[in-house]
């Protein structure tokens, strides 16, 4: 079985290769419909040295083009269509980009027509010569999983009887999906099938079997219809970080947007990740890159400001370090300007604040007001913790009180969460756990219409909170 990695590999190669060739053979066209001036032959041409600096630059434009699609996030089970649609997009951008940057300095009333047509030869060679070679390695790995030679190790959460008759399924497919089922994991609560010949383990082994036997992909078939016990194991399966694959008949929280991951055979929802695209999500990365480097050395001097305030104000750190759940129930340390006295939980105790807390010192009213301790968590940002705009994280004695009061409280370990939310915007602060709850339904509505244009809008409210001075 090829590895994930060498199956992206051959991907990435097979596109600088066709986006080498692309530029070479656009390149030649354009000198034979004589639009290029000032050369003698086409080997003089190809050989300036403004032509092997195009060379070099283009194709790699054109391959972070290639990543921000998304292409390369999913390297074995690919649809047809999306890969045609998702080439067919990336290329048109790609010869925008190329015809923004190369060509408008030829924009003259006299070439204006020939530039139009080059763009297009440039776009025809691209497409069909990324495509070809994408179809022809999709091509290959779709007979390899269909026939049985390549599969993917695979965790059954369930162990009873829908369980059983779902693997039953596969194992009788004519064309298989890729799963080599492993064992089982029962779930609290059901009655297992006892004649199982696979072996059987329970959530708490799950970790371990995975690294162990080289699991790639949980599927959850559970038999009974029980929400709260379901999501209450999906919870304790994010932290693997493994895809987490249901049967959608047995998952009706949020039905209505759920993305499916298979559709040959029984379709199966992936519920590890969120509805956004694989493309949205790269731009929301690359998104929360750039503004947060560039927010980091723009703050530069309100960080030394703040700091120095904070240290005339109270005695102790200038820096807040506080463990919170991110992505797939991973701990992290969130980092804020101290708004409080030092040791403000002396009794061990995690405490919510509220809006007249002792413990918050003069300085830190105003930062929490104007939401200016926040800043320090761009770095969190940086580091992959966390998103500019996503769900709140909370620390995990809260998160698992959430968790108990509203199980769909798991869902929101999806993706990263964010220094700002829509829970945050529309609600605010919580000041105790049903609040949290209350809150929650907001950030349950945002990972529903997960997009870049939503994340636009909840960063606009959060620079009109901050201004008004509305932070708590």
């Amino acid at each position: 079985m090829i590895s994930e990695r060498a199956q992206r590999l051959k991907y990435v190669a097979g596109d600088y290769i066709t986006a080498n060739l692309a530029w070479l053979g656009y390149n030649c066209a354009r000198f034979a419909m004589g639009g290029v001036r000032g050369y003698q032959s086409l080997h003089t041409f190809l050989t300036s040295d403004v032509v092997k600096l195009e060379q070099v630059v283009f194709p790699l434009i054109m391959m972070g083009v290639y990543y921000l699609s998304g292409y390369y996030n999913e390297v074995f089970r690919k649809s047809r269509l999306s890969e045609l649609m998702t080439t067919l997009s990336s290329t048109c951008v790609n010869a925008l980009i190329t015809f923004i940057i190369a060509l408008m300095n030829d924009m003259t009333a006299d070439n204006r027509a020939f530039n139009n047509e080059s763009v297009l030869v440039l776009l025809g060679i691209m497409f069909v010569l990324t495509y070809v070679v994408r179809a022809v390695i999709t091509g290959y790995t779709s007979h390899k999983i269909k026939s049985r030679q390549w599969s993917f190790k695979t965790l059954i959460i369930g162990d009873g009887a829908a369980a059983y008759a779902f693997v039953g399924k596969l194992e009788h497919m004519r064309a298989s999906l890729g799963y080599d089922i492993v064992g089982y994991v029962h779930i609290p609560g059901e009655n297992g099938v006892k004649d199982i010949e696979k072996p059987r383990y329970s959530l708490d082994e799950v970790a371990g079997v995975c690294q162990r036997e080289g699991v790639k992909e949980l599927i959850v078939v559970p038999t009974k219809q029980d929400s709260a016990q379901l999501l209450s194991a999906i919870n304790r399966l994010f932290s693997i970080n493994l895809p987490i694959k249901i049967t959608p008949d047995k998952y009706n929280i949020l039905l209505s947007r759920a993305r499916l991951s298979d559709l040959y055979g029984d379709p199966l929802i992936d519920i590890s990740s969120s509805n956004m695209s694989a493309g949205g999500q790269n731009m929301k990365r690359f998104c929360d890159v750039v503004i947060s480097a560039v927010a980091m050395v723009v703050l530069i001097p309100v960080y030394f400001a703040v700091g120095l305030i904070i240290k005339c104000d109270s005695h102790g750190p200038v820096l807040y370090k506080q463990e919170r759940l991110g992505r797939h129930n991973k701990p992290f340390y969130i980092i804020k300007f101290r708004t409080m006295v030092e040791n403000a939980e002396q009794q061990g105790k995690p405490q919510l604040s509220s809006d007249a807390d002792p413990r918050i010192t003069r300085v830190g009213h105003y930062l929490r007001k104007y939401r200016v301790d926040e800043l320090p968590q761009f770095f969190n940002v940086l580091r992959g913790d966390m998103s500019i705009v996503g769900p709140r994280p909370e620390r995990r004695y809260y998160a698992q009180q959430i968790l108990e009061r509203e199980p769909a409280y798991s869902l929101v370990h999806q993706i990263r969460p964010g220094i700002t939310s829509m829970g945050m915007v529309k609600y605010g602060y919580a000041q105790n756990v049903d609040e949290m709850v209350e809150r929650l339904r907001y950030d349950l509505l945002y990972l529903e219409n997960m997009s870049l244009i939503n994340d636009l809008k909840i960063i606009v409210y959060t620079v009109k909170i901050v201004f008004t001075g509305r932070g708590v």
